[in-house]
């Protein structure tokens, strides 16, 4: 490997210096327990499912064996910085220091009330350290699986800090066997839809067998798509719950997701748009919960008489969040707060600054 040092005036003497310096520091890091940097940065993307939501539930693929969703990673991300300060809370005080929406200063990992945060420094055996959790879009019952984004954030951050190597697709793994500790109702397309980028069918077949097919993108590359803002934040849990008690009504999901997936190689957008809506009338058959705020109902029925909206669906699990929205270009005229979103192939990233 060539190596360009900056000076490449001065004498080669003093270059061959500085490089055997910098190895040695470099030898130096490599060789502690902890890679200590300034700051560590780690982002994944939030994602949006299109088709088979629910069928993804743990306890309808451990009994039918099998689900299968079409998801795309979108623009709009988590974001989880760490650092460890020299000579303050974390060296001195020995704390831990978590900023989200509130600020918790704690001298046990086992104290931290944040969930996410404080299952992956468990798992991590994280030293004190600062941790700072943010978002593009309100993370609280978004229906973006904004825990499971913050979990593969905040695992990527874990490996870069302690100089470890993990595939996405272990992140992944490991985000949804830490995420269904404290929400046993997390579905597999959570993780694995926000922490592989991309435009894709994912398979669920049980004991963690997991398979992708990338779908082209023709559809959302010729449509605007928007995500229009209830108003309304919930915790998805009594959502889900009442979901896993009907599991019989989830199964004609799995139909609905091989007709919207020929749709899309077939590049049929209308055939696209009509399964689009017949799968939201399915997932609301699944549960009363999903649209029981009337908040909720009255922003379904009027997405649904817009003459803008080509198709419409509420986001994750129901009752809140944001409703996702198909119009066609610079055309949308929406009643309520809005904002445009792109689908982008990369999943979870991180880096040292």
């Amino acid at each position: 490997m060539s190596y360009i040092h900056p000076l490449q005036n001065q004498e080669t003497s003093h270059q061959n210096t500085l490089i055997l310096i910098v190895g040695y520091c470099i030898l130096l890091v490599t060789k502690k327990k902890f890679c200590y940097l300034d700051m560590i940065i780690a982002s994944c993307p939030l994602r949006i499912s299109l088709f088979g939501g629910s069928t993804d539930n743990p306890y309808f693929v451990d009994k039918y064996g099998y689900g299968s969703v079409i998801s795309f990673t979108s623009n709009l991300k988590t974001y989880v910085t760490i650092s460890q300060d020299k000579f303050g809370f974390n060296k001195d005080q020995h704390k831990y220091l978590i900023n989200y929406s509130r600020r918790e200063e704690v001298s046990n990992v086992s104290e931290i009330q944040n969930d996410v945060v404080r299952v992956v420094l468990e798992h991590f055996s994280m030293p004190p350290v600062q941790v700072t959790l943010t978002s593009d879009a309100y993370s609280q019952g978004s229906g973006l699986a904004s825990s499971s984004s913050y979990i593969i954030s905040l695992i990527k951050a874990c490996c870069i800090f302690l100089n470890r190597r993990m595939t996405d697709h272990e992140i992944c793994k490991l985000a949804h066997e830490l995420e269904i500790s404290f929400n046993p109702y997390c579905g597999y397309q959570d993780p694995y839809g926000c922490g592989i980028g991309g435009f894709k069918r994912i398979e669920f077949m049980g004991n963690n067998r997991v398979k992708y097919e990338f779908l082209p993108s023709s559809i959302l590359d010729n449509f605007d798509t928007h995500l229009v803002f209830t108003g309304v934040t919930r915790n998805s849990k009594p959502v889900l719950k009442s979901v896993t008690e009907n599991l019989e009504k989830i199964k004609p999901l799995i139909e609905t997701v091989d007709k919207a997936h020929d749709a899309i190689l077939a590049e049929d957008h209308l055939e696209f748009f009509k399964l689009f809506q017949e799968g939201w009338t399915q997932k609301k058959n699944t549960s009363p919960t999903i649209t029981e705020n009337q908040i909720i109902k009255d922003i379904d029925s009027s997405l649904e008489e817009s003459e803008t909206i080509l198709a419409h669906k509420l986001c994750g699990a129901g009752n809140g969040g944001f409703f996702l929205t198909f119009s066609e270009k610079n055309a949308l005229t929406p009643t309520c707060d809005s904002v445009r979103i792109s689908a982008v192939t990369e999943g979870v990233l991180g880096e040292s600054v």
